[in-house]
């Protein structure tokens, strides 16, 4: 229950800056020993769950901004498929998941009070710029299983390519079109195990805690708070799933 109640947790707070919180699902089945095969293939699968009510409740409130999402959506997709249906050892995997964590915590640490609804008038993002960028993160999410969303906000917010909101909303909507899509790669490559199905009760978890956090959002929490401790946060399991790396007998 305790890995319920962690998975409960980071929905609530990814959710708040409409995130999905892959990574961090990544990380937790990690130091829980589950088979990293299958980590992927749940991980995405509760990032759709999570970032499908976010990108409801945004789209809802008048947030989307085409513009902004084509270019770096519409090139993601193949790419996350391509990464999904990419074989990685164990220890590259792990490796390259930590790393991960470890630049989206430094990112959102660094970059935490860009989460304010007092961000200067945007400039129109190329469709060139966007697609680049859209085809790198979608790549890697692909590989390493989440939505890629942690590190596009960031780069959106240092190009002024929107407000806060419609950031938040692209964020959520990218994560959802790239985990549907490393979902089936994934899926392709291993099928859906019983490992995978063990862990049933994790969608509907994370489904609760981003439907709160969305909630507090737009009721309590400023989006930096939130912002900030989901960042401590993320370090914290990047630095202990570090010390596991050079431990490699706990695996």
């Amino acid at each position: 229950m305790l890995l319920g109640a962690l998975f409960a947790l980071f929905a609530l707070f990814y959710a708040c800056v409409g995130f999905g919180g892959g990574s961090s699902y990544l990380a937790l089945l990690a130091l829980w020993g589950v088979p990293y095969a299958v980590m992927p293939a749940i991980s995405l699968i509760c990032n759709i769950m999570v970032v499908s009510g976010n990108s409801f409740h945004y789209v809802r409130a008048g947030h989307l901004d085409w513009r902004l999402l084509l270019p770096p959506a519409l090139a993601s997709v193949p790419f996350a498929y391509l990464g999904g249906r990419m074989e990685i050892e164990k220890e590259h995997f792990l490796l390259l998941l930590c790393v991960t964590l470890l630049a989206s915590g430094i990112r959102l640490l660094l970059n935490y009070r860009m989460y304010d609804d007092n961000t200067e008038p945007y400039r129109l993002l190329s469709y060139g710029v966007g697609g680049v960028i859209g085809a790198i993160l979608g790549f890697v999410s692909g590989v390493v299983g989440i939505g890629g969303g942690i590190f596009l906000a960031p780069i959106l917010y240092n190009l002024r390519a929107g407000r806060p909101k419609q950031i938040a909303t692209t964020a959520s909507l990218f994560i959802l079109v790239n985990s549907v899509s490393g979902l089936i790669g994934q899926l392709q490559k291993n099928g859906i195990s019983g490992a995978v199905l063990d862990f049933w009760y994790l969608p509907f978890l994370v489904l609760l805690g981003g439907q709160l956090g969305n909630f507090l959002t737009v009721k309590y929490i400023p989006e930096r708070i939130v912002a900030l401790l989901t960042a401590c946060l993320v370090l914290f399991v990047a630095g202990r799933l570090g010390l596991l790396l050079w431990s490699p007998a706990h695996f």
